[in-house]
């Protein structure tokens, strides 16, 4: 036989999006031809880059657990180095960010925060947004009308709610992180593989397509929260989207404005790197605190007794890696024209309680005041009755200035060693333990309900603190702990504390809570440590079959 000459021929595909997802009321308004056709090129464009960067997330963790502690990168120095460049700064609508608040994207949530008298509102596809088919589309739909002023909404018990705000808030839209999937939506590239679209892609993606000109011409812009980044190189990856989104529609390079969450302990090596990336697009940085803390125990989970942390309730904004971390973050954000975003107190008010109410502005008082006396910009806040609080330590702070970024903290010198001092000299205690079972499985029954910000014992629980509850009970258990009292944390130990909770929550039919308790025993009691709760919880409980 002849000797075959040549290239070998390969077989290639167009490459699509396919919907998998059923298709609700108005759907077809979001999920249009044309912005299906967006996404397919957002995803042949960066699905792979994407790929590459979770990749280096899980190389990085593999090192610190193995002993290589993170440190200020040498081969960026030069970036660190040069005073001269700066970030776009505020975009229309940003130029004042002193309270943010903070909340999923349905329609009652939505109308609540656009009416509460915040200057930005961070609408949350993330943490606070339980990922399921539903929540994703119809806050897209909800966004979608309140941009163009046609919200409003009816409760089951007949409650109109509408916007009746003179002014709003600037909307700041909070995708999905790089490691979540959308798997409702599946995307087939070149080769023809399938596989789920991301998360990330998808929320910005549909936002970004079907609203940026409409709020340009509101005079604001196509603004967005970045989540869970651990490094420049996926900042970069952002700012590429960014670049290309803007040119598929034709608007100006630098129109879109980002704020990205330092919530990781890799990020926090990065400040400026992260900033430097991102330049054209940045508006600045925010201490997403809750995710830092966990940030900080997944990648400290096996190294010994020394980086074991305390009940969660002890972990607070003064201990010293906090201080390090928040500090090093106002100083980074105002050497490069950058506003410093302070992160959410989780202490909330209940109207039908004045007592709670009274030290949720109690503590939520004194956290704002430490933020505003340490240089930042604004802050956030998850309910609306804590907006007069935060403000008023703020203004005390800036008066009729709209930032403070004319304070450059140069008494600020922060070391490797400063971020990672985790030492706080507290027990772990029974009560502690409890509360952190209680929590996440509470928790992760309304999320597996859709509810993906929960008031639980008068605190806003979302995905990020029940990140902590269960990666606290993971190393105790792994790193051989006791309570104060003396009583080893054993995986049966915390199996006697999950039925007790169980027997304590109020029950009823078609409640989750069996199957929050065996998410809970997965991520909290497994062998491995799964990176995210969220990833297994999502695959096994929120895909949709019908």
């Amino acid at each position: 036989m002849p000797t075959r000459t040549g290239p070998i021929p390969t077989q290639t595909h167009e490459p699509s999006i396919a919907i998998t997802g059923r298709i609700g009321p108005r759907y077809d308004e979001i999920l249009t031809p044309d912005a299906v056709a967006f996404l397919t090129e957002l995803h042949q464009h960066f699905s792979a880059r994407r790929h590459d960067r979770l990749a280096d997330r899980m190389r990085r963790r593999f090192e610190i657990g193995n002993g290589h502690d993170p440190q200020f990168r040498d081969d960026t120095r030069h970036i660190r180095e040069d005073a001269e460049w700066r970030v776009a700064g505020a975009g229309p609508g940003l130029e004042d960010r002193r309270v943010e608040i903070t909340g999923p994207t349905d329609p009652k949530m939505t109308i609540n925060a656009l009416n509460s008298g915040a200057k930005v509102w961070l609408a949350d596809q993330e943490d606070a947004t339980s990922p399921t088919w539903k929540n994703v589309i119809e806050g897209q739909l909800s966004l979608r009308d309140a941009i163009r002023g046609e919200l409003e909404f009816t409760s089951p018990e007949g409650k109109r709610y509408e916007v009746t705000a003179e002014q709003t808030p600037t909307i700041v839209m909070r995708p999905r992180g790089w490691h979540l999937i959308e798997h409702h939506l599946r995307f087939t590239d070149r080769t023809g593989r399938e596989m789920a679209a991301s998360g990330s892609l998808v929320d910005f993606g549909l936002y970004f397509f079907h609203n940026a000109t409409q709020l340009i011409a509101n005079g604001r812009g196509p603004y967005f929260y970045i989540a869970k980044l651990e490094s420049s190189e996926e900042a970069k990856l952002w700012d590429d989207v960014f670049t290309f989104s803007e040119r598929y529609i034709g608007i100006p390079h630098g129109t879109i404005r980002a704020t990205v969450l330092i919530e990781t302990l890799p990020a926090a090596f990065e400040m400026e790197e992260i900033l430097f990336e991102l330049r054209d697009h940045c508006a600045g940085l925010n201490a997403g605190r809750w995710d830092y803390i966990f940030s900080i125990i997944k990648n400290y989970r096996g190294r010994g007794a020394r980086f074991v942390l305390p009940d969660r309730s002890e972990v607070t904004m003064t201990v010293p890696f906090m201080r390090a971390y928040t500090e090093l973050l106002v100083q980074t954000c105002h050497k490069r024209g950058a506003f410093a975003i302070g992160g959410m107190s989780a202490f909330i008010p209940n109207r039908r309680d004045p007592e709670v109410t009274a030290t949720a502005f109690e503590k939520v008082a004194a956290d704002k005041k430490r933020e505003a006396g340490d240089g930042f910009d604004g802050t956030w806040v998850a309910h609306p009755d804590l907006i007069p609080v935060a403000r008023a330590e703020f203004d005390a702070v800036l008066g009729d200035r709209p930032n403070q970024l004319d304070r450059q903290r140069p008494e600020v010198h922060v070391n490797a060693a400063d971020l990672i001092d985790v030492h706080i000299g507290r027990p772990i205690t029974a009560i502690g333990v409890h509360a952190n079972v209680s929590v996440a499985i509470r928790y992760l029954e309304a999320w597996l309900r859709g509810l993906g910000a929960v008031a639980i014992d008068n605190l806003m629980e979302d995905a990020a603190t029940a990140e902590i509850s269960r990666s606290q009970v993971w190393q105790w258990i792994h790193q051989d702990r006791r309570t104060q009292d003396g009583t080893a944390i054993t995986r049966e130990y915390v199996e006697g504390l999950i039925a007790q909770v169980l027997g304590e929550v109020e029950r009823r039919d078609g409640d989750r809570f069996d199957d929050a308790a065996e998410i809970f025993r997965d991520v909290a009691l497994g062998q491995e440590f799964p990176a995210f709760l969220t990833l297994p919880a999502y695959s096994r409980f929120l895909i949709e079959t019908d």
